[in-house]
């Protein structure tokens, strides 16, 4: 087929390439007959990633909406000749779209030897002529592909610890100060996520092979029935302020702390062990014994046996010498609150905290006297140091990284076209590891009580009608745009979530879930089968008593890519004739709503897991703190609730791996069908690495071990 190559070129004057926002740009009628450049250009005063590009590097690499309300892909580049040019193509819902890949529409910014991007940018169109089009939707190639679940296996199979070298920092930046130093009545992640380098549990999970090992117990040994477990602890083991760590700590955390009724301890849901009484069919929860029977041997008795136990046993110890007299005199709850001095937090983890500064880092110091030595009998952690920047934006996170001043980065969706190619040049590895195991849901409050101090109710009485409606869940479950948020949002590095469980967690992951398929048809004819219709044409719903529809949305600031999840589930409610007024509120407003004051309507939200799904009872079960749309219920509410209960308790106690997995499953049908929360995606676990780190691979489970972590640019 000839080809002809034709070049329209339009100069344009008085233009200070960088300093502007929207360019206008003059083009001629034949290059308007082609497939048209933008009517205008990104520049400083767009949102996201545009608006931060370094025009003197490749910075960005983005979707972008000109003047005229067009949808475009534009890539900011260099090439070898020293021209930097911006392409644009015309987006879809699934990349980009080009007629041939020689089909583009350039913008000049930057000529061979400038210093600066030129002042006279010219728009250049390099479009061919053919018989006939032929249309492609794409996305850039990546660099980096996702790897298979085999190959993470092979890593971990693969993988030998080296000798490290001492000293040297590790540097990360995240959203969100902790809100306490008490870990024991932490509920937040962020909380969590720090104090994780001050204590140890009697045992761990492995990286590597998610397997459960050694911790400050070295062995242990159980009955035949499961029912008796014996663990024997290291006798060199030392909290941070000298005192030997014993087994009357252990013993002191779970009967002082974790079983304390005036202690609402994050952890109790798990050690309350669910069965069912032989004599009147009745489900009993009871705690274990748990008795120290000389200082380094500590015995655990169950009430009934526990599938997950050896894993759970992960949970921090605290010290007794320290903790016990706040228990003592009742301000256990008050001890180690955000306000406090965190050099005084003491545990036996592999850091301490050396220095918090309030929306900007926290210091932990390396720990010279934690109990685990490397293969030559050197003490670690080998890090001297770790330094959590505390940012108010995930893009400040990039920004850090970019700079060369975090060594690690999360990678969202939007990012990872524009990272990918960076690799080599700026001396940073990008691993893919599949789904991601936390969850992003949308939640409705169905809690029928009231403020026990003023009597006023959580809900107003026709809305928790609406909410408590599984025909209404189920509409609004139709109505979540599922591939927008993958395609926009994620920039097509997600994966639509149904169930509740993740793949990540193998056999564990039911596939066979009910879906609800974005279709608005369908959410409109449930809702109007239920009687719930538009009468005065407002364009909102009346439920059957008049009442119109309409109710507050909330998430969390901070968090842009939920904030735009958040934004797509109101366009799709408003599409069917619901009105949420979305707000977004302080991280710790939205915790205490849901577990404190309960005064909230509907939340976008999102909610760590792991393989073991046991760990997601406390949100499951209907007697749980973190049941969020119904927490801490004497009874169940209702009969699919009820089911899952037993489901979760039955799955506990079963120590046959294959009928585990099918209570889970059981429940993850059950949990489809009544949709408590409605799922929207779950993000691919990306992660960007400095090339400068020692003891690394990437696995199913994670990319190392802290302690073994050392620097290699020393």
């Amino acid at each position: 087929m000839a080809k002809s190559l034709r070049i329209h070129i339009v100069i344009m004057a008085c233009l200070v390439g960088a300093a502007v926002g929207m360019l206008s740009l003059p083009v001629d009628d034949a290059a308007a007959a082609d497939p048209a450049c933008p009517s205008s250009w990104p520049g400083p005063a767009d949102d996201g990633p545009l608006r931060q590009g370094d025009h003197g590097r490749i910075a960005y690499q983005d979707y972008f909406t000109d003047s005229d309300g067009d949808r475009w892909f534009v890539v900011r580049s260099s090439d070898s000749n020293g021209y930097t040019t911006v392409r644009a193509y015309p987006a879809t819902a699934g990349g980009y779209e080009a007629n041939s890949p020689d089909e583009v529409c350039y913008l000049i910014v930057r000529k061979p030897g400038a210093a600066e991007d030129t002042t006279s940018p010219m728009q250049v169109i390099f479009p061919r002529e053919r018989e006939e089009a032929t249309i492609a939707t794409r996305r850039p190639t990546p660099v980096t592909q996702t790897m298979s679940v085999e190959q993470l296996r092979k890593n971990a199979e693969d993988f030998e610890y080296a000798i490290g070298k001492p000293g040297g920092t590790l540097t990360f930046a995240t959203i969100g100060d902790p809100l306490t130093f008490n870990l024991a009545i932490a509920t937040d992640g962020s909380s969590s996520g720090v104090l994780g380098y001050l204590f140890d549990g009697l045992t761990e999970t492995s990286w590597l092979t998610n397997q459960v090992e050694p911790g400050l117990a070295e062995s242990w040994e159980r009955s035949e029935d499961g029912l008796t477990w014996t663990f024997r602890l290291r006798q060199d083991v030392r909290w941070h302020d000298g005192q030997p760590f014993t087994a009357h700590d252990v013993d002191f955390t779970f009967n002082r702390i974790i079983y304390n009724d005036d202690i609402p301890a994050s952890s109790r849901s798990t050690f309350n062990f669910r069965y069912r009484d032989e004599a009147s069919g009745q489900w009993r929860t009871s705690p274990m014994t748990v008795t120290a029977l000389d200082d380094f041997t500590v015995e655990c008795i169950l009430p009934a046996p526990f599938g997950p136990f050896l894993r759970s046993m992960g949970t921090a110890i605290y010290p007794k010498h320290i903790l016990e007299p706040r228990v003592d005199d009742g301000t256990f709850v008050e001890t180690w609150d955000i306000n406090t001095d965190p050099t005084e937090v003491i545990g036996t983890g592999p850091f301490t905290i050396e220095r918090y500064v309030p929306d900007d880092r926290i210091v932990f110091r390396r720990n010279p006297d934690y109990w685990l030595k490397d293969s030559a009998g050197n003490n670690l952690p080998y890090l001297e140091e770790i330094v959590r920047l505390t940012v108010p934006d995930l893009a400040d996170d990039l920004a850090q990284f970019r700079a060369g001043v975090a060594d690690t980065h999360g990678v969202r969706g939007e990012e990872f076209a524009g990272l990918d190619p960076l690799q080599a040049r700026e001396n940073f590895t990008i691993y893919r590891r599949g789904p991601a195991y936390g969850t992003t849901f949308l939640a409705f409050n169905m809690n029928p009580g009231a403020n026990p101090d003023t009597g006023e109710l959580y809900l107003a009485p026709e809305q928790l009608e609406w909410f408590r409606n599984k025909q209404f869940r189920q509409a609004v479950a139709h109505s979540v745009d599922k591939d927008t948020i993958i395609n926009d949002v994620q920039h097509g590095l997600a994966f639509p979530q149904w169930s509740s469980v993740s793949p990540a967690a193998g056999d564990f992951h039911n596939p066979n879930v009910r879906r609800y398929e974005y279709d608005l048809g369908r959410a409109n004819a449930i809702l109007d089968g239920i009687g719930w219709t538009d009468g005065d044409g407002d364009g909102t719903r009346e439920d059957g008593a008049g009442n119109e529809i309409e109710f507050l949305l909330v998430t969390n600031e901070g968090n842009t890519e939920r904030q735009q999840v958040g934004e797509i589930i109101r366009r799709g409610l408003q599409d069917i004739g619901i009105k949420a007024n979305f707000e977004i509120i302080p991280f710790g407003s939205l915790v205490s709503q849901l577990t404190r004051s309960y005064d909230w309507e509907s939340m976008v939200i999102g909610f760590g897991g792991g393989s073991e799904p046991h760990f997601s009872i406390n949100f499951w079960h209907s007697s749980g703190n973190l049941h969020l749309w119904h927490p801490n219920q004497a009874q169940p509410a209702t009969e699919w609730e009820s089911e899952i209960d037993d489901l979760y308790v039955k799955a506990s106690q079963e120590l046959e791996h294959d009928q585990r997995v099918a209570y889970y499953h059981r429940a993850q049908t059950i949990a489809a069908e009544n949709v408590p929360v409605i799922y929207t995606t779950l993000s691919e676990r990306i992660s960007a690495v400095r090339n400068v780190f020692g003891n690394t691979t990437p696995t199913l489970y994670g990319l190392w071990d802290t302690r073994y972590l050392y620097r290699t640019d020393r």
